[in-house]
């Protein structure tokens, strides 16, 4: 495993990292769960991201209690707020990121998050109100650094420039081979100013891995095939997007790598990625995934696959994510 540095902070967090979106205490049994954690760590990828969100809870208590029994310096650990706990519970209030910081600490088993992130961006809180809320929460050591997810560029550009704040070491947008609109904007912006992006659904929720064929029902093992993983898949599973993928099989193969290899390899060659998050129901799936920081791909190879996938890059449109809500980027 390689490491990279999360922005402008003194964190040092694996180029692949274990997420928890939809699988750990929701589609993913808890035994199969602390077999991924197991192996991510056997594999040396030491950055698990969560959030509050998943499950309600559920992904953050069975996180909890596969990591209790390893030192606590020996990995970064990272969760996120304000996605719906309850009918009254959301949003990014002083007294949310106070309550929800307590709770998420409760279920992780520990006294601190290395980073925690702003879910999406509350337009009913004052910004002003959160970014103060959150610098209490590190100055009373329950948080180390702070960032956030599917912000806006303006949205991003108004807490850069609020004073006396803690500033944002990280953002976590969508972004992979067929979802490129955060480079136009949000990542020379942050490239500027000492935030790192940790990308979600660098393999299109599998798609990328082109283990789903047009035409052809996908494998039962498979997240589009499960009831409870597959439910913000949908436009990622048309036909045209499918076929495309499948046209990259040869390019990968003759980088020497899988597609999914491929796909992780091309978003860990912009400099301002700091880790590809990547979710496993299994642990075997790990092995493949944390192969990609070894590889040394052609450009020119990046390039055809590009041209493969321009006519369909962004039409999968936004994905996941509390209220489903894409930030503009």
């Amino acid at each position: 495993m390689k490491y990279r540095q999360l922005g402008s902070s003194d964190l040092m967090v694996s180029e692949i990292s274990l997420g928890s979106w939809l699988t750990y205490g929701i589609g993913v049994e808890r035994d199969n769960a602390i077999a991924c954690v197991d192996r991510a760590f056997d594999l040396g990828i030491t950055f698990i991201d969560t959030a509050n969100v998943y499950g309600r809870g559920a992904a953050e208590e069975v996180l909890g209690e596969a990591l209790a029994r390893r030192p606590r310096d020996s990995y970064v650990l990272a969760t996120k707020l304000m996605g719906p706990m309850s009918d009254t519970d959301r949003g990014l209030s002083r007294a949310q990121v106070f309550k929800q910081i307590d709770a998420s600490l409760t279920r992780l088993r520990t006294d601190y998050v290395d980073l925690y992130q702003c879910h999406r961006y509350d337009p009913d809180t004052p910004l002003e109100e959160t970014m103060r809320a959150l610098t209490e929460i590190v100055q009373a050591g329950k948080v180390r650094y702070v960032g956030f997810s599917e912000w806006s560029p303006d949205q991003i550009a108004a807490a850069l420039a609020m004073p006396g704040v803690e500033k944002f070491v990280s953002s976590q947008p969508q972004y992979s081979m067929l979802w490129r609109r955060p480079e136009a904007k949000v990542i020379p912006l942050c490239a500027a100013n000492g935030i790192s992006q940790i990308v979600w659904s660098p393999l299109a929720q599998g798609v990328l891995t082109g283990k789903y064929r047009p035409g052809e029902p996908p494998p039962q093992d498979s997240r589009a095939a499960s009831d409870s993983m597959g439910h913000a898949i949908g436009r990622l599973m048309a036909p045209e997007i499918l076929e495309a993928v499948q046209r990259l099989q040869p390019i990968a193969a003759e980088a020497g790598c899988t597609l999914a290899q491929f796909a992780l390899a091309w978003v860990l060659r912009e400099p301002n990625v700091a880790s590809a998050i990547v979710g496993a129901s299994r642990p075997g799936q790990l092995d493949d995934n944390a192969a990609a920081v070894d590889l040394t791909i052609d450009p020119a190879l990046f390039a055809r696959a590009e041209a493969i996938l321009e006519p369909v890059t962004g039409a999968v449109g936004p994905s996941g994510g509390p209220g489903r809500v894409q930030a503009r980027t």
